[in-house]
C-alpha cells in the first residue's frame, strides 16, 4: 500500500478536509495515475452528504469521479497504457467482465460494477476513494486515452457529465434531421446542447430564466424556450424528437411529453428525488415514450472523448484549487457555476 493526499468527509455533516488515504500497489494488469485535475459533480456532495437512501456513504467518503491525470506506473501485463499517457477514469473502476452486459460493453449495468468511490475494491475489500486526491490505481479495463488537443481542466467532467448527455443522444439516434430539445442548462444540460448541435440536430434549450438565453445560443442552441410560457411551448406541440431532460428538481414531465413527435421520446438524466405524475393519454396518443439512461460502458465513454477531440469539445469549468471545494458545494447547490467546477489537484502538494 502507498499514502495518497486526499480531502475526505469524515461525516455528513462535516466539512471536507485534508488527509491521507492508503492506495494499492498497481497489480499486474493496473495503471497508477497522477490526478491532474478532478470534475465536481452533483452526485459527490449527494453521496458525502448522505442524501441517496440506497447508496449510504462510507467515512471517510473522498469523491470525484470526473478524472484527468497522467500515468505513472503500469503493471507487466498492461498494454492499452504507458507511462506519461494522459488518460481519464470516469464513474466505475471495475466490473465482473463475464456478464450478458459487460459482454455487451454495458459495464455500467453490470451487477457486479464497482464504482469510483464508495463501493468495495476488488483487490482489497476495501472501499473506493475517488478523485479528490493525487493518485489513484485503476484496473487498465477503466482507464481511458484523452485525445492530445483537450484542455484537460474542462475534460475532466466529459468522464461523468459528458458521457451522461452523450450515451443517450447516442443511442437514440440523435442526427442532423432531428429536432431535440435539452430541458436545463446546468453542468448536464450544457454538454447536451454542445453534442446535439456537434451531432447536426435543430437544438432547442428549454429554461425558466429568460437569462440563459444568450449562453444557450452561445453553446449551441438553435432556439430557446421559456418554459414556464404555456403560449410558447404550445407552438412546438408534437414537433420533437427527442428530448433529453436534465433537471433533478421536481417538474412537469407531461409538459414535455406533448411535445414529442409520434414515436418520440423524452429521457431523463436528471434524477429528481421524488416520483413524478405521468398523464398517459400523453404516451399512447403518438406512441411516445419515457426513458432514462444511466453514464456510457468503457468503449462508448472512448468513443466520446474521441468525438469530442475531432469536434474540440470540452467542458465550460470554473477551476478551483481543492482548498475551495466546500465553497464550490455550496455554490453548485444555488447553480452558481457555469457550468461546471474543475480542481486543480496540484493545490494539493501545498497541503
Amino acid at each position: 500500500m502507498s499514502t495518497a493526499k486526499a480531502y475526505a468527509a469524515t461525516s455528513a455533516t462535516t466539512p471536507l478536509a485534508s488527509t491521507t488515504i492508503q492506495r494499492r500497489e498497481p497489480g499486474e494488469r493496473d495503471v497508477q495515475i497522477e490526478i491532474l485535475f478532478c470534475g465536481v459533480c452533483h452526485s459527490d456532495l449527494h453521496y458525502a452528504r448522505n442524501e441517496w437512501s440506497g447508496m449510504p456513504p462510507v467515512f471517510p467518503a473522498v469523491p470525484g469521479h470526473e478524472i484527468v491525470g497522467r500515468v505513472t506506473q503500469v503493471g507487466s501485463a498492461v498494454t492499452k497504457h504507458k507511462v506519461g499517457d494522459t488518460v481519464g477514469v470516469g464513474c466505475m473502476v471495475g466490473a465482473d467482465l463475464s456478464c450478458p452486459m459487460c459482454k455487451k460493453d454495458l459495464e455500467q449495468f453490470c451487477p457486479n460494477m464497482v464504482l469510483t468511490y464508495g463501493s468495495p475494491e476488488k483487490a482489497t475489500g476495501k472501499v473506493t476513494y475517488g478523485g479528490y486526491s493525487d493518485s489513484v490505481v485503476v484496473d487498465e479495463h477503466f482507464v481511458l486515452k484523452v485525445p492530445a488537443n483537450l484542455d484537460l481542466a474542462g475534460t475532466a467532467p466529459l468522464l461523468c457529465a459528458g458521457i451522461t448527455t452523450y450515451s443517450p443522444l447516442r443511442h437514440w439516434g440523435v442526427t442532423k434531421g432531428k429536432k431535440v430539445g435539452v430541458v436545463g442548462l446546468g453542468g448536464l444540460g450544457h454538454m447536451g446542447v454542445k453534442f446535439a448541435h456537434a451531432l447536426g440536430a435543430h437544438t432547442v434549450v428549454f429554461t425558466t430564466s429568460p437569462k440563459k438565453k444568450e449562453d444557450a445560443l452561445r453553446l449551441g442552441a438553435d432556439g430557446v424556450i421559456i418554459s414556464t410560457d404555456s403560449a410558447e411551448m404550445s407552438k412546438h406541440a408534437g414537433t420533437f424528437d427527442f428530448i433529453l431532460d436534465c433537471v433533478a428538481a421536481e417538474h412537469d414531465l407531461n409538459a414535455y411529453v406533448q411535445l414529442l413527435a409520434a414515436d418520440g421520446t423524452l429521457c431523463l438524466v436528471g434524477a429528481p428525488d421524488t416520483p413524478l405524475p405521468i398523464g398517459v393519454f400523453g404516451l399512447i396518443f403518438g406512441r411516445k415514450s419515457i426513458s432514462g439512461s444511466l453514464i456510457g460502458g468503457i468503449a462508448e465513454t472512448q468513443e466520446m472523448l474521441d468525438f469530442c477531440g475531432e469536434h474540440n469539445i470540452t467542458a465550460d469549468v470554473e477551476i478551483i484549487p481543492i482548498q475551495k471545494i466546500n465553497d464550490a458545494w455550496d455554490r453548485m447547490v444555488k447553480s452558481d457555476v457555469k457550468y461546471r467546477f474543475s480542481i486543480d489537484m496540484s493545490s494539493l502538494k501545498s497541503e
